[in-house]
């Protein structure tokens, strides 16, 4: 009999039951593949992080992404909700100033930020290097494939594919209240997503009511998400093209506050730094985290 340590952990919020919810499973050295992604299923949240020795020396853990249907390369509000646990309830920001991952797309540095007296304020991911990628989609089929009004997509911005870590479809949206209106049509979203190789599709836009830079609201049904309420991940891709766009400066440091998850009725903030280097532009995306659950699986 095997006991697994299960943590339930919102990610990008400092109130329990807002952000998104990751799973965050220890002791994954005890399990197989297969029993992670029955885990994964069985706790049925956006993402669930696997935390796992290393071999390499220049890293702290190996982890692992799933959904419930499927392995990711990469998470960005779970590994929040991880490196939030270690260094709160592990104590390790009293030992070290931050850790390094080891993820299927190379290595994640994490540090924590703390209070005089502390405290830990927000962890801070760097992630991979942000890359863009053209993508031709007529604007009737993708308005029916996300559920809004044609004209209700913005023509400033270009619609383009970027990733750091995992491909994005970005949508430029004019607003906030066409965002929190869409309907997507989540099969067929889903279909047409996992035929291009697409983990999410990212809605977002400046004009928003919030005190944020930028609203955004991410749905993932190919690989098995719905809806994603706050997303690391696809945020610090759209970070990365808003710079390689020159939406943003490329010659000074950039921050940005972006809200999401008020559509779903878990509200969310993260924090994106983007520090330029000419094509190479550095992403680091951070945000706070509380833990709701603790548990202990047995297998």
């Amino acid at each position: 009999m095997r006991e697994i340590r299960i943590y339930h952990v919102d990610a990008f919020t400092t109130e329990k039951f807002g952000g998104n919810t990751a799973g965050v499973v220890l002791d994954a050295e005890k399990l197989t593949e297969d029993e992670m992604q029955s885990i994964a299923k069985e706790l049925n949240l956006p993402e669930s992080v696997f935390l796992l020795p290393s071999n390499n020396e220049d890293v702290d853990y190996k982890v692992k992404y799933y959904t419930p249907s499927e392995e990711i390369n990469f998470c960005g509000h779970a590994t929040v909700g991880l490196t939030w646990l270690l260094a709160t309830e592990f104590g390790l920001s009293e030992k070290k100033e931050g850790i390094v991952l080891e993820t299927n797309i190379g290595k994640i540095p994490v540090v924590w930020h703390k209070e005089k007296n502390g405290n830990i304020i927000n962890v801070e991911m760097t992630q991979v290097t942000p890359k863009t990628q053209n993508f031709t989609i007529d604007l009737e089929e993708l308005s029916h494939l996300i559920g809004v009004k044609t004209e209700s997509i913005d023509p400033t911005y270009p619609i383009k594919l970027a990733s750091t870590g995992n491909w994005h479809l970005l949508v430029p949206m004019k607003n906030q209240m066409y965002i929190d209106n869409a309907m997507p049509d989540l099969t067929a979203l889903g279909k047409h997503n996992k035929e291009h190789n697409i983990s999410t599709t990212h809605l977002y836009t400046f004009n928003t009511s919030k005190d944020c830079d930028l609203y955004t609201r991410d749905f993932a049904p190919g690989i098995g998400i719905a809806e994603d309420p706050v997303t690391g991940a696809a945020n610090g891709a759209l970070a990365g093209f808003l710079y390689l766009e020159s939406v943003i400066p490329q010659s000074e440091m950039t921050h940005l506050k972006i809200a999401q998850g008020d559509a779903v009725g878990r509200p969310g903030m993260l924090y994106a730094t983007v520090i330029p280097n000419e094509l190479e532009a550095v992403i680091k995306v951070a945000g706070a985290a509380t833990i709701t659950i603790r548990g202990i699986l047995t297998i």
